[in-house]
């Protein structure tokens, strides 16, 4: 008998994205603010994942493979590139702008205009990483799901910045050290903005 992620390949896949993305949103909370959980937020966040990034990132892997098939170095470059430079910047948008939305925030693209660059450059240094291993070890019918492991820990990341961060990792670093701390008694964030102002 298949295992249900053969049988069943979007609704595995999909499903399980979307849990491990609220997942990410969950422990993010559970450090950040222990004693009031949101789970408003942490729906929002799962709402996003799964009619959104879990479908697209699906049928974009399909795509990719499809027009660059097999794992060459040239095929695997092309994949990343295009991921890196299309899907990546479109993913951030959405969560920014789809959580602003359902939250019901008169400017939906507020954090978005805010936080957008930083978290794509951010971002830049985990995901081709993380899509390299993706595209030349996993088969085709398990890479949304790894990018759903994948993005557990980037779901937290992302959280983290929408709500208390600045997109860097440098900021969100400073609160994994001190997670009392505000933003602003953050030395990293008073430098980070000294630089850019």
């Amino acid at each position: 008998m298949k295992p249900i992620s053969r049988r069943f390949p979007w609704l595995a896949n999909v499903t399980l994205y979307g849990c491990l993305f609220a997942g990410g949103d969950l422990a993010h909370q559970l450090v950040a603010q222990k004693e009031s959980m949101d789970w408003k937020h942490t729906r929002n966040v799962a709402i996003v994942a799964i009619s959104f990034h879990g479908n697209f990132n699906y049928f974009w892997l399909r795509a990719l493979e499809r027009r660059f098939p097999g794992k060459s170095a040239g095929m695997v470059l092309r994949k990343l590139l295009l991921d890196q430079s299309f899907a990546s910047p479109l993913a951030t948008s959405v969560f920014y702008a789809g959580l602003s939305f359902l939250e019901g925030k008169e400017d939906i693209f507020e954090d978005w205009r805010e936080k957008f660059f930083n978290t794509w450059k951010t971002g830049l240094f985990y995901w081709p990483f993380m899509q390299f291993l993706n595209f030349v070890l996993m088969p085709l019918h398990m890479r949304t799901a790894f990018m759903g492991c994948c993005a557990f820990l980037w779901a937290t990341f992302l959280c983290f910045s929408r709500q208390s961060g600045d997109g860097t990792a440098t900021v969100a670093l400073a609160f994994v050290m001190d997670p009392r701390r505000t933003l602003e008694e953050m030395p990293i964030w008073n430098y980070t903005y000294l630089c850019v102002t």
